[in-house]
């Protein structure tokens, strides 16, 4: 991808995207695939708001279920299906765990149940079968974990996904596809014309230039700051959202092999304990949030609550503060209900503003896919006929080479555990990166003791990904941010390689 920005000038888009989250980048791939002149404009970096703050999960929502939110679940097993075949390199299956204690809030009968409807729900999109288990079949896969009033379990599948890469990889294929995309690009406000919607002016946040974009429809994809751009349209305008943060927590070293949907007994809420990247994920709390999503954090309490949780599940291990290697949290923008935030429903909504801008809010990652072809329908229908179905999905890594691992490693001389680490990451592309380091040796080289990871991929994500900043590579195209770094070796090379 070239940031270039007089490619947005002087000329009619069929359609502007503002928002470089995964429904954005989405609609500007869906978009573009089907053969409209498309635009894309992120103000920070490509998922850098809610989507790379979520659980890492591509999941149906096992808990909508108590709420009946049958459709939902159904849509987002199919949806997770659809990842799950389209990026096998970012979307994994995932056996979870859910022991069930005698004081729980959902008793083992009801869990019981919610696994079999979930499968149920998937239908032929099943990844995995659920079962029932003992208390001794729960030892077996945790060993330490709290036994008092354990009354059994359940194993159920779902899908452990690199959030940012499937972002951004939507946004290469939007690329790919003929759409002009950047980040680092905000805007600032409308142009109307008779009081009708025909462009955007932006600001490019590196240098400060004004920029116009015109385009015949706009929609704005701006997750947690869609009221502050709704406001932009219509002054004073009634607030759409009701956002709450999640807070996540990655704990140094695997709390266990197997991942587990726990029952808070704080508040009756879900919360998850998952293997990732050798560490453990622990989270999400769901708390309203009204400050400015640009400041969210987390705080003590979050940390304490989350630590808390998994303690009284795993009592043999001692949680100490000291162990976390990050934190991170995130808005989720959902749409305006009352309630508890927990039961707020993920469902989106699609609106068109009297001005002719349309606004897509609230939503989960999982159904980004179909969200995204409602809206390109809806807002492109001359285009609607030419978008890949959901059958034809594919990202920029999908498909391509081939060839056996052995003879890669030997071409390009490089350990076999090198070249499965690059197609963990970059699917067929990784050969991509190989030929980068191919042409210059010193580009082998690791850059850190803690990851496999080379300076290839910097280079690589400087010239291709569009990577600005030292943060967008450690948080997201190589999630160095999860990881424990005594030497912060890795920092400096990429300091060095964006100068």
């Amino acid at each position: 991808m070239i940031r270039d920005l007089a490619r947005f000038q002087n000329r009619q888009f069929d359609l502007i995207v503002v928002g470089g989250g995964i429904n954005g980048a989405a609609i500007a791939h869906l978009a573009a695939a089907a053969g409209a002149s498309v635009a894309l404009l992120e103000k920070s970096d490509f998922a850098s708001g809610t989507s790379s703050m979520s659980t890492k999960l591509l999941h149906g929502g096992i808990r909508y279920l108590e709420n009946f939110e049958f459709d939902l679940v159904h849509e987002s097993l199919h949806e997770r299906y659809i990842q799950w075949q389209a990026v096998p390199y970012l979307a994994k299956a995932l056996p979870f765990v859910v022991p069930v204690y005698k004081n729980d809030k959902r008793p083992l009968w009801m869990m019981q149940l919610g696994v079999w409807l979930y499968d149920l729900l998937s239908g032929s999109h099943r990844i995995g079968q659920h079962r029932k288990l003992s208390v001794d079949e729960i030892l077996q896969l945790a060993p330490g974990i709290n036994t008092k009033d354990l009354t059994g379990g359940v194993e159920y599948y779902d899908v452990q996904m690199d959030d940012a890469r499937i972002c951004l990889e939507n946004v290469l294929m939007a690329d790919t596809k003929g759409a002009v995309v950047a980040n680092y690009l905000e805007v600032e406000d409308f142009i109307k014309y008779n009081q009708q919607v025909v462009g955007v002016t932006a600001q490019d946040m590196l240098t400060g230039q004004q920029i116009e974009v015109k385009a015949k429809q706009v929609v704005v994809t701006a997750g947690p700051w869609s009221d502050e751009l709704i406001s932009k349209d219509i002054p004073n305008s009634i607030k759409r959202l009701r956002p709450t943060k999640g807070v996540h927590i990655i704990y140094r070293g695997e709390i266990s092999k197997s991942a587990f949907l726990l029952q808070s007994r704080q508040d009756k809420r879900i919360f998850f304990v998952i293997p990732f990247k050798g560490n453990s994920l622990i989270g999400t709390t769901d708390t309203d949030y009204t400050q400015d999503p640009d400041k969210v954090k987390t705080d003590e309490a979050d940390i304490q609550y989350l630590l808390q949780e998994a303690g009284r599940v795993f009592p043999n291990i001692t949680f100490d503060r000291a162990k976390i290697i990050s934190t991170f949290a995130g808005v989720r923008p959902l749409v305006a209900d009352r309630g508890n935030p927990s039961q707020i429903s993920r469902k989106h909504v699609l609106e068109k503003n009297p001005s002719g801008i349309y606004f897509v809010m609230g939503g989960k990652y999982t159904t980004y896919r179909a969200i995204a072809e409602e809206a390109v329908r809806k807002i492109l229908p001359s285009f609607a006929q030419q978008i890949p179905y959901g059958g034809q999905f594919e990202l920029y890594g999908s498909s391509g080479a081939n060839d056996e691992v052995k003879i890669l490693s030997q071409r390009y001389e490089v350990s076999i555990d090198l070249i499965k680490y690059l197609q963990g990451i970059y699917g067929s592309r990784f050969v991509d990166v190989l030929n980068i380091a191919h042409k210059n040796p010193i580009l082998k080289e690791k850059i850190c003791s803690c990851s496999p990871a080379i300076a290839a991929q910097l280079v690589y994500a400087k010239d291709v990904e569009m990577a600005i900043y030292p943060q967008d590579i450690i948080e997201r195209r190589l999630e160095l941010a999860y990881l424990d770094c005594p030497t912060q070796a890795c920092r400096h090379r990429i300091k060095e390689i964006l100068k």
